[in-house]
């Protein structure tokens, strides 16, 4: 059995997809359609605002990040674009909220450590794409003439 390094990274994004997908389609379906006990589109930019003081135009690019770059990043689907709008907003998510309350969820306080790693995943699959198994790798596939690269110049 041989070992192809290369080929065994492009399986492994999708596990990093996967993980990151599902988390992000899970919380941006709590946000914008209510669903898993969530509190839906209005409340959600409701509480942006009156508790965190996020604009209601940045609570609705959050929302929408979360839960439409989630099935991106699910599908390896523009995955680059989706884990961008996801990256982004762990990075605000990490300053405007958690940083404040240390590193560790201890103690009542929500620190930043699992915001930070769900940062950093986005961060590796912007860098990396989409990997094996998924909807980039094939729109890029050489029978149809690169056509995601001709979509995104």
């Amino acid at each position: 059995m041989s070992f192809n390094k290369e080929k065994t990274q492009n399986y492994s994004l999708v596990i990093l997809r996967a993980a990151l997908g599902v988390i992000f389609f899970a919380h941006g379906s709590q946000k914008l359609l209510g669903w898993f006990g969530g509190y839906g589109f209005d409340a959600t930019v409701q509480f942006f605002n009156q508790q965190l003081g996020i604009p209601s135009a940045l609570a609705v690019l959050a929302i929408l990040a979360e839960f439409f770059g989630g099935l991106m990043v699910l599908l390896g689907f523009f995955t680059r674009i989706g884990a961008a709008g996801i990256g982004v907003t762990m990075a605000v998510a990490l300053y405007t909220v958690h940083l404040p309350q240390g590193f560790f969820i201890a103690g009542g306080k929500v620190g930043f450590e699992y915001v930070f790693a769900l940062l950093l995943m986005a961060l590796y699959l912007v860098i990396n794409g989409a990997g094996e198994l998924s909807v980039d790798r094939h729109l890029n596939k050489k029978g149809n003439n690169g056509l995601l690269e001709k979509l995104l110049s």
